[in-house]
């Protein structure tokens, strides 16, 4: 084994050509936690056993905890594929001199397309037109498909984003593709002009794709659904801290939102009783958004560009604490 070169415990799953530039770089264990049945996450002790086992001076990981121990071994980098790495603990890197390195916008592209889905899902009765006709119920009840599946078509419609980060961006092109008119709320984003009472006033479509802070966890609640035009379409493809579960089930059943589409639930689990899956307008699917090969090839590419800079003495561009670089 050559130690003049870095070696590296990867533990999130990687793919495409950014794989071949971390090989040029280092010499690579490959494990990744999602390839495991059940699904197998460290630690912050399992994590420094195998890491100081297998000789590792960089860790590239996506869920496993980064902390405590973690930062007692000679670390080059700790790399986290996550936009947010909540799984490293940044103040102990940065006391400990290690470079964090994340990846941005890794799957804006793929949750963009998620919120198309569930929009369209939505609101044209998708879900219910395939049980029509995998059930032979094509005529249900002696009606035509088109009696009971009509429904207004996007085009000419607004929608509002509440937030315009890579996501937000990722969805606006797309939507305005459709023929939407697009608007959005976000107070760090000079491009988008409305304040949210505006943005809820004229949309009728109204996307959430803001971060979870102090500032943003509950945002949008009875007050905010009640201020939405009638009938508007609810979508929620980031976190469900966002919006106030209750006061959208009562806007569901009161008709003032017509129709949702929601990616994530708290806890990462939805009770089978609970009231959202009562209603056949609304569409549900258990934060997959991100759930793509191209978010891996992304992440991978990221993250291998950065260790690339940070192994020639440059900074990388997505170090979440560069100060460490200065000592």
């Amino acid at each position: 084994m050559d130690r003049t070169r870095p070696r590296a415990l990867v533990t999130t799953p990687v793919r495409g050509p950014g794989v071949e530039l971390l090989r040029e770089l280092a010499d690579l264990v490959i494990d990744p936690w999602i390839d495991h049945q059940p699904l197998r996450i460290y630690n912050a002790e399992q994590l420094a056993e195998r890491a100081s086992d297998e000789g590792a001076t960089i860790l590239m990981v996506e869920a496993d905890r980064c902390a405590g121990p973690v930062f007692d071994l000679p670390l080059v980098a700790v790399a986290s594929t996550r936009g947010d790495p909540n799984n490293v603990d940044i103040d102990a890197a940065t006391a400990a001199g290690v470079p964090v390195l994340r990846a941005p916008a890794r799957n804006a592209d793929a949750v963009a397309e998620i919120g198309v889905a569930l929009l369209f899902a939505a609101t044209r009765g998708v879900l219910g037109a395939d049980h029509d006709v995998r059930a032979g119920e094509v005529y249900k009840d002696g009606t035509i498909p088109y009696q009971r599946f009509r429904a207004w078509q996007l085009a000419g419609r607004t929608a509002g984003l509440v937030g315009l980060g890579a996501v937000g961006r990722a969805l606006r092109w797309r939507l305005e593709g459709l023929g939407m008119n697009v608007v959005a709320y976000d107070p760090y984003a000079a491009d988008a002009t409305y304040s949210l009472e505006q943005l809820l006033e004229v949309a009728d479509v109204v996307s959430l794709h803001a971060p979870v802070t102090e500032e943003t966890a509950g945002m949008i609640g009875a007050a905010e659904f009640s201020a939405m035009r009638d009938g508007v379409v609810f979508l929620n493809t980031a976190r469900a801290q966002l919006h106030d579960g209750d006061a959208l089930v009562a806007a569901l059943r009161s008709g003032k939102v017509s129709a949702a589409g929601l990616d994530h639930f708290v806890g990462e689990h939805l009770p089978t009783d609970h009231p959202l899956t009562t209603f056949p307008n609304v569409v549900l699917t258990p934060h997959i958004g991100g759930a793509t090969y191209n978010t891996e090839v992304n992440h991978t590419q990221t993250i291998a560009d950065d260790l690339c800079r940070l192994l020639a003495g440059a900074s990388p561009r997505n170090i979440v604490n560069p100060d460490v670089l200065k000592h």
